[in-house]
């Protein structure tokens, strides 16, 4: 049943401060400028923690090589790096990674699916995903997903996952073992050189190519510039978020259709109609709508969700996002990573500026199903001087980290971190792209994507995006207790 602002300002009353937070991760709030930080219990006035040390691993050490800043004790290896590796058919690996997500193989194997984030006309690119026999859904597509195997030897292999996609930002896992990767696009046939219509999500398999073999988009997920999905394994729930503007974007819960169970290959037998999809409408403590979740400048904020039907999913005249009223739902700015984790959704929303009620440099959210409530756990004020280090914005792919909290990579101005954020609420720097693809007088530096573990949680995995290179991260990890 839907909760209405008066069912959500009775609970709030009820409980005196909102409803209970939810997660493992906590408040947590972040340099520069982090808002409310006293808000937090057990954060003192300077955001210090007295009864832990410094959270993180020590300052960065500058790397020789010019490619990864990293903690005395830790190391990189490069696993793949677009224009240099080649794939198993000979062609060099694609461009632009993007999300990922680790799968654990056969004989101690350990499989990554890699998205490439290309856009528009294959000619556009130097090193678009090739056009494998087969694994091809528009063949003027640029983009698709890599497949890459890391042995236990340390040999990799990558091949082709899918081809013929459009700019395949994020995405992710399954709990059944697939990988869904999202088109960040609305392009139709005949836009942009597209011959079919684009802005689905598709499935890849790692341990199956066969079941790859002729892509066929999910369109009951909806058609829109998609950035992540995360799976509800008790409900069987899917929610995805979408990267748009003018209008603000949306996150969205798909329901599955009575009876449908999820397994391998499943999604893409569901007809184009099938099922729920909804975007949230949210209420906060007083039971007043809120129309864009930069209104929150508070961590801890807690807001009642309500679910509200999507009138025409395909978009076959009116982009989603468009099809609803101001009063109808909840947008935000720059919805961009998910993951699962303590029960839940965290969603990342990168930043707001003009076109959002109020500026900020980041926030994640944690969407609790059972409570159908979103809790504000990360909020970035804005940053004012982005090429200084030591300061993070722009959080955009996320992970739940197996040693406590999340690990970010930033997508912000200036300079480019992997950070994490501990359950007691402070930030620690984890990586910086020391790549510099400007010049020395204007430097300019590529984002981190798709960060995540690997299935033993001993290594972690992330991009630098551009050129396209995929990076493996070791050493004395431990646990995250600041």
């Amino acid at each position: 049943m839907p909760l209405t602002r008066r069912d959500f300002a009775r609970r709030s009353a009820i409980t005196g401060a909102g409803v209970a937070l939810a997660g493992s991760v906590g408040a947590l709030a972040t340099a520069p400028g982090a808002l409310a930080a006293t808000e937090t219990e057990g954060v003192d006035a300077e955001g210090a923690d007295a009864p832990y040390g410094a959270p993180g691993y020590g300052p960065l050490v500058p790397d020789p090589k010019g490619l990864l800043a990293l903690p005395a004790g830790f190391s990189y290896r490069v696993l793949t790096y677009s224009g240099k590796t080649k794939l198993e058919t000979g062609e060099f690996t694609p461009s632009n990674h993007d999300g990922t997500a680790t799968f654990e193989g056969p004989r101690g194997v350990t499989l990554l699916v890699n998205n490439h984030e290309l856009s528009g006309p294959r000619s556009k690119w130097k090193h678009p995903v090739p056009l494998t026999e087969g694994l091809v859904y528009d063949p003027a597509a640029s983009g698709g997903c890599t497949v890459v195997e890391v042995r236990r030897d340390g040999q990799v292999a990558e091949w082709v996952g899918i081809a013929g996609t459009a700019t395949n930002c994020a995405g992710g896992s399954t709990p059944w073992g697939t990988w869904l990767t999202c088109e960040e696009t609305e392009d139709k046939a005949g836009e942009n050189g597209m011959t079919k219509d684009h802005g689905y999500v598709f499935e890849v398999d790692p341990l199956d190519k066969r079941a790859n073999r002729d892509p066929k988009p999910i369109k009951a997920l909806g058609r829109y510039a998609h950035e992540a999905v995360v799976v509800d394994p008790k409900r069987g729930h899917l929610y995805l978020t979408e990267d748009a503007s003018k209008p603000n974007g949306l996150f969205y819960r798909w329901t599955p259709p009575k009876g449908f169970e999820h397994g391998r290959g499943k999604l893409r037998t569901l007809a184009d109609d099938a099922g729920v999809l909804k975007a949230p409408k949210c209420y906060d403590s007083g039971g007043r709508f809120v129309d864009d979740l930069s209104r929150a400048t508070k961590i801890g904020t807690v807001y009642g969700v309500d679910w509200v039907e999507v009138p025409d999913r395909d978009a076959r005249t009116v982009p989603v996002r468009e099809q609803f009223d101001d009063g109808d739902i909840t947008r935000a700015r720059k919805l961009e990573g998910m993951w699962w984790g303590d029960g839940g959704v965290y969603i990342v929303a990168s930043y707001a500026r003009d076109e959002s009620p109020v500026h900020h440099d980041g926030q994640v959210w944690f969407y609790h199903p059972a409570r159908r409530t979103l809790t504000l756990k990360v909020l970035i004020g804005v940053n004012q001087d982005p090429g200084k280090d030591g300061a993070f914005d722009g959080p955009d792919n996320i992970t739940v980290s197996p040693y406590g909290g999340l690990v970010i990579a930033e997508d912000g101005d200036g300079i480019q971190h992997l950070f994490g954020a501990t359950d007691r609420g402070r930030t620690y720097p984890i990586a910086r792209n020391d790549l510099n693809a400007g010049t020395p007088e204007k430097p300019s530096y590529s984002e981190f994507a798709g960060v995540t573990f690997s299935p033993d949680g001993k290594t972690l995995y992330a991009n630098i995006q551009s050129p396209g290179i995929l990076l493996a991260i070791t050493g004395p990890w431990r646990r995250q207790r600041g």
